[in-house]
């Protein structure tokens, strides 16, 4: 299945557009990446995106850096659980780890700052 990112068939008002081309491969997109705990080793892949670069997806995570803002300091923690997913209530429930999403680490509940199915790796900050 894929997924386009192009433009709709319909207009804002409701009429239709009508193509002047086939859809092209750099239109398309791909299957959302749903980051999960991971059991015993986090699994990363790579894929291709546009201009021939690559892009790191984290498929399931098992640490986290977690950067205390009191102290100013970075440290590498495991995460424990996922609390709460602003994003998606099922999220929550299912354990999905995404941008906003609070987890319980070694060292407390944090919140994470960046995106893991684009970036790769997982930074967060305390909550306290």
């Amino acid at each position: 299945m894929s997924y386009y990112q192009g433009r709709d068939k319909k207009k804002p008002t409701g009429g239709r557009i009508h193509r002047l081309r086939e859809k092209k491969k750099f239109e398309l997109g791909s299957a959302p990446t749903e980051t999960s705990m991971a059991a015993k080793e986090e699994i990363r892949k790579a894929s291709k995106c546009y201009g021939g670069n690559e892009k790191v997806r984290i498929d399931e995570a098992l640490y986290i850096n977690l950067t205390d803002l009191k102290t100013n300091s970075t440290k590498k923690t495991k995460i424990l659980k996922v609390k709460n997913n602003p994003s998606n209530v099922d999220y929550a429930r299912r354990g999905v780890i995404t941008k906003g999403a609070i987890v319980e680490t070694e060292m407390g509940d944090a919140k994470i700052t960046s995106r893991p199915g684009q970036d790769g790796f997982l930074n967060a900050v305390t909550m306290k």
